[in-house]
Parts: structure tokens; sequence; C-alpha cells
């Protein structure tokens, strides 16, 4: 294992304590890959996060070939559609946080409720369909849903962020659930005004260089 290989490796097991400690996530249920060499790494499946030594980080090729001691997440087929089909992501930060996980157990896309939602990429989070967890039907859902855009919800599960740094995809990760809290909470008053497509595409204009930057990504 060389150096930067385990620096990948201890960066994914430390982002994903840090989506529990953000509380983006619970569990074990989320996960996340960063592209590296001729494939990528990705957490391994029900294994708790604190546990987790850069060895149990699973390298899986883009034909699926798995070299890892512990089997790859459960989620591994979307995070290397998701890469195979976007060369410039180089992370995929997948959770499952609560306001997230509420709009998408509705059916619902995240509107352009506020200027903010320009950060993933278009004027509205788009929630893919429902899908059983870990298939390829999901997989397609997803790429789907992030065609053209950094953010996407899975209806009745969680949410998807990427990158292209792993630090990228988790600033993106926790602004995606603090819009979707947004959203809930203006949902409890009335159907919120929504900002047009003209003004997202002003902002997006505007916001080029918004957000954290590459080189504070840590992988």
């Amino acid at each position: 294992m060389t150096v930067s290989d385990r620096d990948v490796r201890q960066a994914i097991i430390d982002a994903c304590i840090q989506m529990n400690e953000l509380g983006i996530n619970q569990g074990t249920s989320g996960n996340i890959s960063c592209r590296h060499g001729e494939g990528m790494l990705i957490s391994p499946t029900s294994t708790p996060y604190d546990t987790l030594q850069p060895e149990d980080i699973v390298f899986m090729g883009w034909d699926g070939a798995v070299d890892g001691r512990l089997p790859p997440s459960s989620e591994w087929r979307f995070h290397l559609d998701i890469m195979k089909a976007r060369p410039e992501v180089n992370a995929v930060v997948h959770a499952h946080p609560t306001y997230c996980t509420t709009i998408a157990i509705m059916g619902r896309k995240i509107p352009a409720i506020h200027y903010m939602v320009a950060v993933a990429g278009g004027s509205d989070i788009r929630c893919a369909p429902y899908a059983t967890f870990g298939t390829a039907e999901l997989s397609a859902h997803a790429v789907e849903a992030l065609r053209d855009r950094k953010a996407c919800l899975l209806a009745q599960h969680g949410m998807i962020a990427v990158g292209s740094s792993l630090a990228q995809a988790m600033w993106l990760a926790v602004e995606v659930e603090t819009l979707a809290r947004q959203y809930h909470g203006a949902l409890q008053i009335g159907e919120p005004p929504i900002l047009s497509d003209e003004e997202i595409e002003n902002v997006i204009k505007r916001m080029a260089s918004y957000g954290l930057r590459d080189k504070e990504a840590a992988a």
C-alpha cells in the first residue's frame, strides 16, 4: 500500500465518521467512494466506521473486480456507474440524512426555494424513482437524476452528492441537507415561492468560484 493509497483510504474513513458526527447519516447506512487509479476505493458494507482500518477500504476496478478483505458497500454499483459516466467526479457521498430522506419519502424534488440550490448545478435537486438498494435499476435512476447535477435524492431512501474531491462532495452533502431542512420547514407553512430558472442561471454564473476550493480537498 503506497502512502497516497493509504491517505485516500484514511480520508474515506474520516469522512464516514464525519457524516455521523455532522448528523447527515446514522449507523453504517452511508457509504463513500473515491476515484483511484484504474477504479475506485469504497467503504465496506455493514462495518462500524470507528472500527475501520485503511486495509478495510475496498478497491474496485472499472470492470467490477474487487480487491479487499471485506465486501464493498451494497451500493457499490451506483458509485461505480456514476464515476464511469462522469469523468469529472472523483468522489461520491451517499447518506440517509433525516430531511433529505423525508422529502425523498414523499417523492419530491427540492425546487429553487433558495438560491443555494444552484450549488447542485441547476434549478432543482431531482428525486430519482424508487428501486431496491444495490440494484442496477437504482443505479440507472441515480445516474439519470444526476445528469447535469451534483446531487440528487433517492425516493424512499436517501441522497447522493458528488464532487471533484471528497471534501467537495462532503461539503455539498451538508448543503443539500440544509436545503431539505429549509424546504421541509417552509412546507409546514404552505407551498413556498420558487425562484425562476433565469435567476438560478444568473446565480450559477455568479457562483462559479463559490464553495469549497479543490485545494482544500483531502482526496
